[in-house]
């Protein structure tokens, strides 16, 4: 109990022969794991950054993408406010020429009523000249048989018997 271990010294022999003959090839093998480990990496290392181009291009094209859908949309909305700005416009437009020719047919109509008016006034003044003509006429021819009429009875009383008796 002195703290001390007995050890076969021949068996310590054997391990330290196939240590030191062991050695080499576990070095060796240390070494081609280490070297496929740098490889690993390496590898590894590319691949992520594969991966991340990969993701960034993904990602540049979904903006794109989107930028380009916001674009449309943006453009579509502006084509839509014009196209309705040109209707409102042209409803406008079209209001404005139906009150203009409203207005005309008014004023049309009102210039068709005064010449109707003035019209049938002149045929009721032309009527009533020829009536007064007619009158007037037919007042001469009675004024000329009434004054045949008292000259044929003066006449037919100067001829009478009685008449010449007195």
């Amino acid at each position: 109990m002195t703290g001390r271990t007995l050890v076969d010294e021949e068996i310590l022999l054997e391990q330290l022969d196939f240590i030191r003959l062991s050695l080499p090839s576990v070095f060796q093998e240390a070494a081609a794991i280490l070297e496929q480990k740098e490889e690993v990496l390496l590898e590894a290392e590319e691949y992520g950054q594969q991966i991340v181009e990969a993701a960034q291009a993904k990602r540049a094209q979904i903006l794109a993408e989107s930028d380009i859908t916001k674009q449309a949309q943006r453009e579509a909305e502006e084509l839509r406010q014009q196209v309705q700005k040109e209707c409102e416009a042209m409803m406008q437009e079209t209001l404005t020429e139906i009150e203009l020719k409203r207005r005309a047919c008014q004023q049309e109509l009102e210039e068709m009523r005064k010449t109707a008016i003035a019209q049938a006034q002149e045929i009721e003044n032309g009527a009533d000249e020829y009536a007064d003509s007619v009158l007037e006429g037919i007042e001469q021819d009675l004024q000329d048989m009434l004054r045949i009429i008292t000259n044929g009875r003066q006449q037919l009383r100067a001829d009478s018997p009685s008449s010449k008796r007195k």
